[in-house]
């Protein structure tokens, strides 16, 4: 296998891991046959990455992975070097500003992220790479090794996969949840919290995030959205990545029907919602099963049984209150605040002024007093 074989071998099958904002809407694009990933970073720039794995070897046999062990498929690794040297070309040619690198468990945990950790020093220290670098933790990662790791990147993750330890023997049955992919991330949040930034890469702690399988182990909305407003709490997690089931042939799970992307569509809503919007897990509505309805936006549908009733008076209402409307999020809702300062809003154009989708927030406001016209169809539940 040619160098060139096996780049497309490994960073095509990194795709199936989310790790930046972004990378589920724009996709993955080639460029002189190289699988490269647009994103969005933490900091809120676009930018083109590498997203590779350093081997698709692996001892763990996940029941919806295609690099689970005992799978006749074609396999490669790379060795620290290599896939350095590799990056450095990559980023002269233009190609990319970041990378995003994983790996399939061989040797354990402990071992792979040795490899990982190698893999970074050569490009931070050896080739002085100063680009964009998220680096996962592996499963069963000791307390130094994810110390170094974050003195190393822009980002790191561990994932969890299912929301608990009760449904990942349905997903992973070789990983453990407590030891090997919780306390990792507890230690991140502890490190971040104890020790000085200045440890960081340029002196600042990396972000971190997980990733779910969803609909794998027939867990509810409501346990991935428990989970995830302790990890946005608790443990600090910039994101929560929610990646639907997509069953792969000669996997054990390839006749299980696959998990509709609306349903990921709707935990990523909620999700929002939790991290950014103030609301509580137990506002959201649920069906009788746990999950959220996929018909309708979460927030759009918290709207219809608090403020369809009893509309909303913009000219008064905090920020708290501002971010439960439809159409009004966190820079529109300081846009409303900062208006009023100087004048009453009294119409839907006012609003557009600010850059609010008015019809959005329509059907549930009060403008000085007074409803605003709205559009039929905003009182269904789309």
């Amino acid at each position: 296998m040619d160098e060139l074989q096996k780049l497309e071998l490994l960073s095509g099958a990194s795709q199936r891991e989310a790790g930046e904002d972004g990378c589920r809407l724009s996709g993955a694009v080639s460029k002189k046959g190289i699988v490269l990933t647009q994103a969005r970073l933490p900091n809120g720039k676009s930018t083109t990455l590498l997203k590779s794995l350093l081997s698709t070897y692996c001892e763990n046999d996940c029941l919806y992975c295609c690099f689970r062990r005992g799978r006749d498929i074609r396999r490669a690794s790379y060795q620290p070097e290599e896939f350095a040297r590799v990056v450095l070309n990559l980023t002269n040619a233009g190609l990319i500003q970041g990378v995003f690198l994983s790996s399939g468990v061989f040797g354990g945990g402990v071992l792979t992220q040795d490899r990982l950790i190698a893999t970074a020093e050569v490009l931070r220290n050896k080739f002085e790479y100063r680009g964009y670098l998220h680096l996962k933790i592996m499963p069963g990662a000791e307390y130094d090794q994810v110390l170094a790791s974050m003195r190393l990147a822009d980002r790191v993750s561990v994932n969890l996969e299912a929301p608990n330890a009760r449904r990942l023997p349905d997903l992973a049955p070789s990983k453990r949840f407590l030891p090997q992919l919780l306390t990792p991330l507890r230690w991140i949040n502890q490190i971040r919290r104890a020790l000085p930034a200045a440890g960081g890469w340029k002196n600042r702690w990396p972000s971190s995030c997980t990733q779910f399988v969803v609909g794998g182990a027939g867990e509810s909305d409501l346990e991935l959205l428990e989970t995830s407003q302790t990890l946005h709490r608790a443990y600090g997690l910039w994101r929560v990545y929610y990646s639907a089931l997509k069953p792969e042939l000669d996997t054990p799970l390839q006749h299980h029907d696959p998990i509709p992307l609306r349903r990921e569509l709707r935990l990523y809503q909620a999700d929002f919602l939790l991290r950014d919007y103030g609301f509580s897990r137990q506002e959201l509505i649920l069906d009788p099963a746990g999950n959220l309805p996929l018909e309708s936006d979460p927030k759009q549908r918290w709207a219809q049984a608090h403020l369809a009733p009893q509309p909303l008076e913009l000219n008064c209402a905090s920020r708290e209150e501002l971010l439960r409307v439809p159409g009004i999020g966190p820079k529109s809702a300081e846009a409303i605040l900062k208006a009023r300062r100087w004048h009453t809003l009294r119409d839907l154009g006012s609003l557009e002024k600010l850059g609010i989708r008015s019809q959005r927030a329509a059907a549930f406001v009060l403008l000085d007093g007074r409803r605003p016209p709205t559009q039929p169809s905003l009182f269904a539940l789309e």
